[in-house]
């Protein structure tokens, strides 16, 4: 286990200080992957602290209750990133308190890397399995954070649509949590929003009304950053630094 992760931080430690960026990897055959990288000045300890608590940079927009408050993130295998739904008692309306799980830990080193699975927002609905590698390494002018959303299997939205929306999302989310450390390399993002993802059935299961996870944004400041697939898919091939980093751990 020492071994895995002396080898990860070397392998970030090499790698090349490209400019921060954010696009769509790939895009085909029922699977896309969304690539987004900051730099940031805070250490990777506060950089973890931050990540691992994301009721303080999560966008509201971006979560079914519609206040990111009620998020929580345990750091450990089997630990869930959670949504608390809270109870409602008014007049003429009470509910019970819910919940939602929008990802499931399956790897988490401190101040190097975090890994969970899980369908974020409308995927929820879809038999799909996604994959979020959360990279952290030391860069010349301050923490590399390397965000990747692997997400494959068969789903009802169309692919350039819906990789587009998730990737103005997963961009949207690095760039919080980098203005939150002080950002010194923001993610790479185009200036116009994406179209919602369209519904994937006339009486599908949307989210409540109000909240943001169905559409991947519903505008203002915290809008989702739009990203042309087809600009961006010159060289699907190209290995990430995430796949560089994890090299030992995917082969074994």
């Amino acid at each position: 286990m020492r071994h895995t992760l002396t080898f990860i931080a070397a392998a970030f430690a090499a790698a090349t200080s490209a400019p921060a960026a954010a696009e769509v990897v790939t895009a085909e055959n029922g699977h896309f992957v969304t690539r987004a990288e900051a730099i940031v000045e805070a250490d990777p300890k506060a950089v973890w602290l931050a990540l691992i608590s994301p009721a303080r940079w999560w966008s509201d927009e971006h979560t079914w209750s519609a206040d990111a408050a009620n998020l929580s993130l345990v750091p450990q295998a089997g630990g869930c990133f959670c949504e608390k739904i809270p109870e409602v008692d008014e007049p003429g309306r009470f509910t019970l308190e819910g919940s939602v799980e929008h990802m499931r830990v399956i790897q988490a080193y401190p101040e190097v890397a975090l890994r969970m699975q899980g369908a974020l927002g409308p995927l929820q609905s879809e038999p799909v399995t996604g994959v979020l590698t959360i990279a952290i390494s030391e860069a010349d002018n301050g923490t590399r954070i390397v965000w990747e959303y692997n997400v494959a299997g068969a789903m009802r939205y169309p692919l350039p649509v819906i990789a587009q929306a998730v990737d103005g999302v997963m961009t949207l989310q690095l760039t919080r949590l980098g203005n939150a450390l002080g950002m010194v390399e923001a993610p790479a993002a185009p200036a116009a929003p994406p179209a919602p993802a369209p519904d994937p059935a006339p009486d599908g299961g949307d989210a409540p009304e109000g909240t943001g996870q169905d559409g991947m944004g519903e505008g203002g400041d915290d809008a989702a950053i739009a990203i042309d697939p087809d600009a961006v898919l010159e060289d699907p091939e190209s290995p990430s630094a995430v796949d560089e980093a994890f090299e030992d751990l995917n082969d074994g």
